[in-house]
C-alpha cells in the first residue's frame, strides 16, 4: 500500500465519522477540497467538486446545522439521519480511498465508512432523545453545538491531517463504546 493509499482511507474514516454528526458538512467540506484541488477524487466522484454541488451541498449544510438547534424538529431530522449517514458514510469513502482494487474498496466503504458513520449517529441520536426526554429539548442547543463543533474539527483534520483525524476516530469511538457500557443495563 502506498502513503497515497492510506492517507486517502484515513480521510474517508475521518470524513465518515463526522458524517455520523453532520450528514452534510463532512460532503460540503470535501466538495470543497475538491474544488479547490487539495484532494483528487476518484474519477467517477469528481463531480463533488464542481461549484453546482459545492453550492447545493453548502445550502444543505446550513439548513442542516440549524434545523439541529430547534428542539423536537432535531429528533425528526434523526430519524432520516440514521440511514442517510450510512449511505453518506459509505459514498465518502468509496470517494476518497485511491488505488485500491474496486471489492476492497467497497468493502473498506461499507463496513469502515458507513459502520463507523452509522454507529456514530447512533450514539448522537440517542443522545438528543435523552436530551429531550430529560430536559424537555432545553439542553439540545448544547448537543447541536457539541456535535456540530466535533464535526468540523474531525472534518478539518481529515482534510489536512488525515491521520490525526484516525487517532480522533479512535477516542471518538471509545468513548461511544465507554458510555455504552456504563449505562447498559447489567444481566443478572
Amino acid at each position: 500500500m502506498t502513503t497515497e493509499t492510506i492517507l486517502s482511507i484515513f480521510l474517508g474514516i475521518g470524513l465518515a465519522a463526522s458524517v455520523g454528526f453532520r450528514v452534510f458538512l463532512p460532503l460540503f467540506a470535501l466538495s470543497l477540497a475538491s474544488y479547490f484541488n487539495l484532494w483528487e477524487l476518484n474519477h467517477s466522484w469528481q463531480w463533488i467538486g464542481s461549484l453546482a454541488a459545492v453550492v447545493a451541498l453548502g445550502v444543505a449544510t446550513l439548513v442542516e446545522i440549524f434545523a439541529y438547534f430547534i428542539p423536537w424538529v432535531d429528533n425528526l431530522l434523526d430519524s432520516a439521519a440514521v440511514p442517510l449517514a450510512a449511505i453518506a458514510g459509505t459514498a465518502v469513502m468509496v470517494s476518497t480511498v485511491a488505488n485500491l482494487d474496486p471489492v476492497v474498496t467497497w468493502s473498506l466503504a461499507i463496513i469502515a465508512g458507513g459502520g463507523t458513520a452509522t454507529a456514530i449517529k447512533g450514539a448522537s441520536a440517542t443522545t438528543r432523545l435523552a436530551s429531550t426526554t430529560t430536559t424537555g429539548g432545553l439542553a439540545n442547543p448544547i448537543v447541536s453545538t457539541v456535535e456540530t463543533g466535533t464535526a468540523m474539527v474531525v472534518t478539518t483534520a481529515s482534510i489536512f491531517t488525515p491521520i490525526i483525524a484516525g487517532v480522533l476516530v479512535v477516542i471518538i469511538l471509545a468513548v461511544i463504546f465507554w458510555i455504552y457500557r456504563k449505562i447498559r443495563p447489567r444481566r443478572a
